[in-house]
């Protein structure tokens, strides 16, 4: 039974498998010549789209040039042999990588490797059209020869040289330097690699090349981030130093100062996350970019020349620190930001410490004010009881001369003196019942 097209397949089993095999290495047989160009546009996190239409834009330009269909808009990968060069195109997340290789009939003189080179077959309206996106740019030379040590010093001049010998079927020459010209340079010597191994070999060196710029890009934040965090360091100080020495920090009657402290490190903190937005993916970015280099480094298996640093030597003396640089800025980053969180939390805790004070102080004024109000409200209370009992009091005695005077043997005087302690008793009562009766 087939299961090709058929319908158990997981609807992502066929793009998954096919992603191992989307970056083949080139095939090279020496004598070679290779341009390779890293073509950076800026595509971080939040401008992925506008980052792949740019890159495909530049391919197809290019494609269009030579009368050749460019690939789909999606792709990720792109080789064709336009017959005096070839190019293999890669799409990553920030640059896109042209790697133009062209075979050579014999290998040239040493001196002359880098004269006739395959971008002399790529017009100069698209070169000019990479203006200010070019990352990397190499010139590769595969050469079926064993020059020696003298002849490739005087090959690149005073600058340092490194070398490494690759497994003992290949050596790889370069300065990691940019010359006149603008292109890197790099010689490897082929001593009887076999089938694709120059590929994959070549293929190494220059992504290198590439990840070593990539990672590099986030030396110059850490550069321009230190002064802003040695400020910020010195600002949270003096705010940490104005809560140690207050002598009234905790007293309610300046809670003011205590307000502006807080809106001061909020502020900090505020700074504090702009930076960390602005450096956090290009520090995360050049650290994957550097474990990239040390990968690469260590699929060459590289066995020391005599008299030249190796590969790994050259970066651990010259990348690593930068590297390092970059870590313990993140990480700087990353302390501070905890620093002014703790000292906020602990602001907070104060101011709030300061209010339950004034609330406390508040709530007493107000048990003080209760206290006054119901001493006033009995005293008014004695004074209804008194109040409405005299003129009860009266209506009693009018009563009492109007039976008088209707022939009722009655004397008014006693009758209001007898009804004056029931009427203030009735009163007294009736005016609590009713003042029980509210409060419930």
């Amino acid at each position: 039974m087939s299961i090709a097209h058929s319908s158990l397949n997981h609807f992502l089993r066929i793009p998954l498998a096919a992603e191992v095999h989307s970056r083949p290495s080139l095939r090279l047989s020496g004598p070679e010549a290779l341009t390779h160009l890293a073509v950076y546009s800026g595509g971080d996190l939040d401008a992925g789209p506008s980052h792949n239409a740019f890159q495909h834009q530049l391919l197809v330009a290019l494609c269009q040039h030579f009368g050749v269909a460019g690939p789909h808009l999606d792709a990720r990968y792109y080789f064709h042999d336009f017959g005096a060069f070839r190019l293999q195109w890669e799409a990553h997340t920030e640059f896109a990588t042209y790697t133009f290789a062209e075979r050579r009939l014999e290998t040239p003189e040493l001196e002359h490797g880098f004269d006739q080179v395959p971008l002399r077959h790529i017009p100069e309206k698209w070169l000019h059209g990479l203006q200010g996106t070019v990352m990397a740019a190499t010139h590769l030379v595969l050469a079926e020869s064993n020059v020696g040590l003298d002849a490739m010093r005087a090959a690149f001049g005073a600058n340092l040289l490194v070398g490494t010998d690759s497994q003992n079927f290949a050596r790889i020459w370069t300065d990691f330097a940019i010359a006149p010209d603008g292109f890197g340079r790099v010689v490897v010597e082929d001593l009887g690699m076999q089938y694709q191994q120059a590929g994959r070999l070549v293929q190494r060196v220059l992504e290198i090349e590439t990840y070593r710029m990539m990672a590099l890009l986030g030396l110059p934040h850490a550069q321009q981030a230190g002064p802003v965090l040695n400020a910020i360091e010195s600002e949270l100080a003096r705010l940490s130093a104005g809560m140690t020495d207050s002598t009234e920090a905790l007293s309610p009657d300046t809670p003011d100062d205590e307000r502006d402290l807080l809106q001061k490190i909020t502020a900090l903190a505020a700074r504090m996350e702009k930076l960390a937005h602005e450096n956090s993916y290009r520090f995360s970015a050049s650290k994957a970019y550097y474990r990239l280099v040390l990968a690469r480094i260590d699929e060459l298996r590289e066995t020391r020349i005599a008299g030249v640093p190796t590969i790994r030597e050259f970066m651990d003396r010259r990348l690593a620190p930068a590297m390092n640089t970059c870590e313990s800025m993140a990480l700087r980053q990353e302390v501070l930001a905890g620093r002014i969180a703790r000292t906020n939390d602990l602001l907070r805790t104060r101011v709030g410490i300061v209010q339950e004070q004034q609330n406390r102080r508040i709530l007493e004024s107000l048990n003080t004010r209760a206290a006054q109000q119901l001493r006033l409200q009995q005293a008014v209370e004695g004074l209804s009881v008194v109040a409405i009992s005299y003129y009860s009091i009266g209506l009693v005695s009018y009563a009492g001369k109007a039976l008088k005077a209707a022939g009722v043997p009655l004397n008014p005087d006693v009758l209001t003196g007898v009804m004056i302690p029931l009427l203030v008793g009735a009163v007294w009562l009736g005016l609590r019942r009713m003042h029980h009766k509210v409060a419930s």
